[in-house]
């Protein structure tokens, strides 16, 4: 029992990180045979991955089998709506509480990840890591795992918003103006820098997700 309780885990990490990384999309069905094959693991740990991720609502039925879940329009409204309050939160709690250090590393995540503008792809990987790393100099364990599971969710979005032209480069500058208020250990200025970080991030998704409806 002991030693299948670690593949289990890896098979849910696995294939949670192939929907974070679009390998599967929203929509796409799930086979456990073919997961099995794919991440060489039992179907054993495969079929108790999926069960965990259809109770986390990542996945859902259709017959019966399982697909990837889909956010319509109210849902991401809703899921944008508690990431802006809790990772304002965050960044509050990371301006009272972070370490120097973690605030050195915050500065070289924002220089580093101006290298990646031109690969949407890997500067949304550098986001979701600035964010974490938010997230833990608040030093709030509880807080910490409620944005994990808001993350989760987060991966049901097809496309990632970096990839519109010009706001990769917007993001870092905002990412930046966020590290200075943490740095300066401005409370009020480092929430409200998050919380409109978010909300220029959610006012570029609903266009591109009403783009891609239509074109669809």
């Amino acid at each position: 029992m002991q030693q299948a309780r670690p593949a289990q885990k890896d098979a849910y990490a696995l294939i949670l990180e192939a929907i974070d990384g679009g390998i599967y999309r929203p929509g796409d069905r799930l086979v456990e045979s073919e997961l099995a094959e794919r991440f060489g693991v039992s179907r054993t740990p495969i079929r108790e991955a999926l069960q965990r991720l259809e109770t986390q609502s990542l996945l859902v039925r259709d017959g019966r089998s399982l697909i990837v879940a889909s956010l319509d329009h109210n849902q991401m409204a809703e899921l944008y709506a508690v990431r802006t309050e809790l990772e304002g939160l965050a960044a509050r709690l990371a301006a009272r509480h972070a370490t120097a250090e973690e605030i050195q590393v915050l500065r070289e995540m924002v220089d580093e990840d101006r290298a990646l503008l031109d690969d949407p792809p890997a500067l949304a990987r550098a986001n979701r890591r600035f964010h974490r790393m938010i997230q833990l100099a608040s030093h709030n364990r509880y807080l910490v795992q409620q944005l994990d599971l808001v993350h989760r969710s987060m991966a049901l979005m097809a496309n990632t918003s970096l990839a519109v032209a010009g706001r990769g480069e917007v993001a870092l500058g905002e990412h930046a103006a966020i590290v200075e208020a943490i740095a300066r250990r401005d409370e009020e200025a480092a929430n409200k820098a998050l919380r409109d970080h978010i909300s220029v991030a959610f006012v570029t998704r609903l266009k591109l997700d009403s783009r891609t409806r239509l074109e669809g």
